[in-house]
């Protein structure tokens, strides 16, 4: 069965819907909804809809992540925050930090808040895309469970922990770089699973410090039986900067632990020593710098929109027709999406079950 176009009124009632139906408060429910699909707006489909069950339904199902977010200022200090999530919904906790950081950034000229004991909350580029609208610049960052080596190691010991910053320009899009710190993310991998793709050489290496190729299924098995692990940018070794992949990556890792006493590393790994799951307990931080408390919203979109133009106006290499900036491709395919959300055959089916088991009164494009 091919992917199905479903259109966007369609899947976001049909989201809100099955969140609502899981426990999840309706405006919270919204937001999260939000978030998701946003990640599928932007063609980041493996963030979006594939996401959608497994990793938020089936963990509120399982006891390890709780709907009614409980949302806990432990200290509130000028610009500077520290909140705890208490294992509610990741999105919710992104959504209302990152916001308190933009608010502390109107007031103050910047604004940082960190984030203790919260879950997986989504396309991380979706926080300083909140802020870039809201004339700020936008940063943040998340520690993820361990599936990444350290370079001249084998053993998954950190997340793929992106390092996300959004700065307003003058065009129709803002300059957003959201990536992983790691060549690719589970996320991704999964993704190829569900589609039949093989891993792209270089971007695993197992436990005897070899690249492992073929079936994504049987890679991402690998990862998370601790026999293989993600590798960070710049691949395996030095020779192409594997170790600034890897120190972006503890940059992430710290920043999400160490000003909010958080978990990090082994940690996070969603098993207790039995080897029973449990709550994930991430950390984030969002960091949000206001313009006009510099020289003003108009000259920083102004300036940022001059210099990527002249980025993009720069000599090309054979055969290439166009060079992008961040945040343009992302920009491009959200234009191109008027349509709707193109649902793969084993999202179709986690679609149909969730609506069954929820008994939902929804038909889907696939059933026609």
């Amino acid at each position: 069965m091919p992917k199905v176009v479903v259109n966007w009124d369609l899947v976001t009632n049909f989201v809100i819907d099955a969140f609502k139906g899981y426990g999840v408060p309706e405006e919270d429910a919204k937001i999260c909804a939000d978030v998701l699909l946003e990640s599928d707006k932007r063609g980041i489909e493996s963030h979006g809809c594939n996401r959608f069950k497994p990793i938020y339904l089936d963990r509120i199902k399982a006891g390890i992540q709780n709907p009614v977010t409980n949302f806990e200022i432990v200290k509130d200090d000028g610009c500077c925050a520290v909140v705890d999530g208490h294992d509610g919904m990741g999105q919710v906790i992104g959504y209302k930090a990152n916001q308190l950081a933009i608010d502390k950034a109107k007031k103050y000229g910047m604004g940082m808040v960190v984030v203790r004991n919260s879950c997986h909350y989504g396309i991380a580029g979706y926080y300083p895309w909140m802020a870039c609208k809201q004339g700020c610049i936008g940063i943040t960052g998340t520690n993820a469970r361990p599936s990444v080596a350290p370079t001249f190691g084998v053993e998954g010991m950190f997340g793929t922990n992106p390092l996300t910053v959004g700065i307003p320009t003058d065009e129709d899009f803002d300059f957003l770089i959201d990536c992983a710190t790691s060549i690719t993310q589970n996320g991704k991998i999964e993704y190829y699973a569900r589609i039949g793709e093989d891993v792209h050489p270089g971007t695993i290496i197992d436990i005897e410090g070899k690249p492992v190729s073929g079936d994504a299924g049987i890679a991402l098995k690998k990862i998370r039986n601790g026999t293989a692990a993600l590798t960070t940018l710049g691949g395996i070794g030095e020779d192409l900067g594997g170790y600034k992949g890897y120190g972006y990556a503890m940059v992430v890792e710290l920043l999400s632990a160490v000003l909010q006493d958080g978990d990090y590393g082994k940690d996070l790994d969603g098993k207790d020593e039995n080897g029973n799951i449990r709550p994930y307990h991430l950390g984030h931080f969002f960091i949000a710098i206001d313009t006009n408390h510099f020289l003003g919203e108009a000259l920083c979109r102004q300036k940022s929109g001059e210099i990527l133009r002249a980025v993009r106006a720069s000599k090309k290499a054979p055969g290439q027709e166009r060079i992008y900036t961040a945040g343009e491709k992302e920009h491009i395919v959200r234009l191109n999406r008027v349509d709707g959300v193109p649902i793969n055959e084993s999202v179709q089916a986690e679609f149909n079950a969730v609506r069954d088991e929820l008994h939902l009164d929804y038909k889907f494009p696939w059933e026609a």
